[in-house]
């Protein structure tokens, strides 16, 4: 994750993003920088373009958060019918213990 942080951070400075610059921000950061995965982040993001995918998910997160909406009302809704079938559940045996002392 601090490999992306270290790219963010770049194109936030408007700096390069680059396997010297990744691994600087990396180090400064006291991060030992694996050579393998700085090279295979810089070429994950050679045809990327960070902006318009940070507005990408900006626009996605909202969408994403309106479909869990109803899931979790549903969520919400389960509790309350555990919660019936549990008081049902002990007034039975309530009233069973009711008879034996009858």
């Amino acid at each position: 994750m601090e490999y992306v942080y270290a790219a963010l951070l770049l194109n936030s400075a408007e700096k390069d993003i680059n396997e010297e610059n990744v691994a600087a921000i990396l180090s400064a950061a006291g991060v030992e920088a694996d050579d393998a995965r700085v090279k295979a982040l810089i070429a994950s993001l050679e045809d990327v373009d960070i902006e318009e995918a940070i507005a990408t998910a900006a626009v996605a997160a909202p969408a994403a958060g309106a479909a869990a909406a109803p899931a979790a009302a549903e969520a919400e809704e389960e509790p309350e019918e555990e919660e019936e079938e549990e008081e049902e559940a002990e007034e039975a045996a309530a009233a069973g213990l009711g008879a034996l002392f009858g």
